[in-house]
């Protein structure tokens, strides 16, 4: 058997108030009630000698809020890099008071639905409701019946719930910005993704939005790519298989690849052709994965904000959860910058001065 629970009543006793006078104390009420300081000090002094805890549940009953939020995902707590997103979720929670519980269902629509009753039922102050990878989702029934955001995903069809998602446009421009500036002007090769659009993986966010800022940006500079190359997969050997067709025919300058994944095959595909990173071929990439790190020179690439995102959809959910009525205007779409993390896989064109 455990120690029994010290109660309201305990601390009462062993600081000569009332129970009621440690209720208000305990609740940040007494000064307001004109409790005077000294009985104050002596009231948390008692319940803190005796280990007093506030038991929450019945506070949530009492008050309608368990100060606890759900978060709810599909592979995001068993990923490496994506596992981030909790971290920031729980830390932004921490600060305010709050517990994080977290649940993960795979994908599978209908474990979603039952972790988001689940949560319900445990009277969650909010949900957080998010994707390994920015994608649409089809939300769970259920999930609109409280405060809740979305992590890293857009909606299937109407919702009114505020999405946190990366700035993936930007981050395309950065990109694109980060060669430019270094003087290419020609022989730049894209591996992931285009020429159109449309030339995405299926239901691949990123890759579009990331097609759109790169574009933009050389379009802008007068910059014609020299190829683009959709991948079914955004993998090693995938960039690996690109970048050896792309030597069959071309004398690259720079290949922008759409993640650190296929750069990595492509840092290979080009050690065997006997070309050197940034010497002969500059390489810029998206993510920040540990593999940018790893490869020699060092990787420069576009992160992927992880921790700033799971900060960012309890700030939303906050502020969703404060509005007593939900706004009927079109749900906001909240865009986390995406920093550069410079390394040394670019080589600058550009003539020096002086």
């Amino acid at each position: 058997m455990g120690r029994r629970r010290i109660t309201l009543a305990d601390v009462a006793k062993a600081a000569g108030v009332s129970t009621t006078t440690v209720s208000l104390v305990l609740s940040g009420r007494g000064r307001d009630l004109r409790i005077s300081e000294e009985v104050e000090r002596r009231v948390r002094s008692t319940a803190q000698e005796l280990g007093y805890r506030r038991n929450t549940l019945s506070v949530g009953l009492r008050t309608g809020r368990t100060r606890t939020i759900g978060f709810v995902s599909d592979t995001v707590a068993s990923s490496l890099l994506a596992g981030n997103m909790i971290r920031g979720a729980m830390e932004a929670a921490h600060r305010r008071g709050f517990m994080l519980f977290a649940g993960e269902s795979g994908g599978d629509p209908d474990v979603e639905r039952a972790l988001v009753e689940a949560m319900h039922d445990r009277q969650v102050d909010g949900i957080v409701f998010a994707a390994m990878y920015t994608r649409r989702v089809v939300l769970p029934d259920g999930l609109d019946d409280g405060p809740a955001v979305l992590l890293n995903a857009l909606p299937v069809g109407r919702s009114s719930l505020p999405s946190v998602v990366p700035d993936e446009v930007e981050a395309g421009r950065a990109a694109a910005r980060v060669l430019v500036d270094a003087g290419h002007r020609d022989g730049v090769h894209v591996i992931g993704a285009g020429p159109g659009l449309g030339d995405v993986p299926p239901n691949s966010i990123a890759a579009r939005e990331r097609l759109i800022g790169m574009h933009e940006v050389f379009a802008g500079a007068g910059v014609e790519v020299a190829s683009a190359h959709q991948c079914p997969k955004w993998m090693p050997e995938n960039g690996y298989d690109t970048t050896r067709e792309i030597l069959r025919h071309h004398r690259p300058k720079a290949l922008l690849c759409l993640n650190d994944r296929l750069a990595l095959g492509a840092y290979q595909a080009l050690a065997e052709a006997a070309l050197s990173v940034p010497d002969d071929v500059s390489v810029v990439s998206f993510d920040d994965h540990p593999i940018a790190s790893w490869v020699r020179p060092r990787l420069t690439t576009v992160a992927l904000p992880h921790h700033e995102l799971g900060v960012k959809a309890v700030e939303v959910l906050f502020a969703a959860s404060e509005r007593p009525v939900r706004s009927k205007a079109a749900p906001v779409v909240h865009r986390v910058p995406m920093p550069v993390q410079v390394g040394g896989s670019v080589r600058s064109l550009r003539a020096p001065s002086g």
